[in-house]
């Protein structure tokens, strides 16, 4: 049997991925998919952490005319709306799952830090990270690099709506580039929409690995955490 190609993960999941038009703002067929393949890894000796967003419910930007600050404390409630329902798949499907955020709401999470984070995923537990970076102004995307240095992972696993990388949008471009391999500098360079700027020089200044791959088929998880190539590499 193969093993692993990572340690330590931190998969990202956005906040409509966890969403359908049939099943509303929470698809539990599908998140139950996502999270039998989570447990695959975990399973092998993984170790992972998932960061969610909140596009399934609220957008910062959606506020218009909302002050900036309120808009965006919106949308990290949000996140652990998400956390939780995560949490919940996670432990009926038989992982230790725990959701810490990175404002205190004692009632419903751990308060995060980096050393109880790197604790309970040495333990086996599975650390779904809730509130973003606890702070306006900064996505999902930043805090999930943020997160990752913290707790050392090898690689943060990009969940998307899309298999890959591209140099424009291929429903709009029939001639976009699909990427197998690219660096940070070359995303910066060509402003692709990869990650967002911030996240990307953060990734590329503490040499974090990224792996960018859709999730339509949850199994791309797993084959990711193994070493297949089912998306786009990104690297220093």
């Amino acid at each position: 049997m193969s093993e692993p190609k990572y340690k330590r993960i931190l998969l990202k999941l956005s906040g409509e991925a966890l969403s359908s038009k049939e099943k509303g703002i929470l698809d539990f067929d599908f998140m139950t998919k996502v999270a039998q393949q989570i447990k695959r890894c975990v399973d092998q000796g993984v170790q992972v952490g998932v960061i969610v967003g909140a596009g399934n419910i609220w957008r910062g930007r959606q506020g218009t005319g909302m002050d900036q600050c309120r808009a965006d404390s919106m949308g990290m409630l949000a996140t652990t709306i998400n956390a939780i329902a995560l949490q919940d798949v996670f432990l009926r499907e038989g992982m230790d799952a725990v959701v810490m955020t990175a404002v205190e709401m004692h009632a419903f999470a751990d308060h995060y830090s980096s050393r109880e984070a790197i604790r309970n995923l040495e333990e086996g537990k599975v650390i779904i990270f809730g509130c973003g970076l606890g702070t306006p102004f900064f996505s999902t995307d930043t805090a999930a690099a943020l997160r990752a240095a913290e707790i050392k992972a090898d690689c943060i696993l990009m969940a998307k709506n899309i298999d890959a990388i591209y140099s424009a949008d291929p429903k709009l471009d029939p001639n976009a580039v699909r990427y197998s391999d690219l660096t940070y500098r070359q995303i910066i360079d060509q402003n692709l929409r990869a990650l967002d700027l911030p996240s990307t020089v953060l990734c590329m200044d503490n040499d974090i690995n990224g792996y960018a791959f859709g999730l339509a088929d949850p199994e791309n998880i797993y084959r990711v955490v193994m070493g297949e190539a089912v998306g786009t590499a990104i690297h220093n």
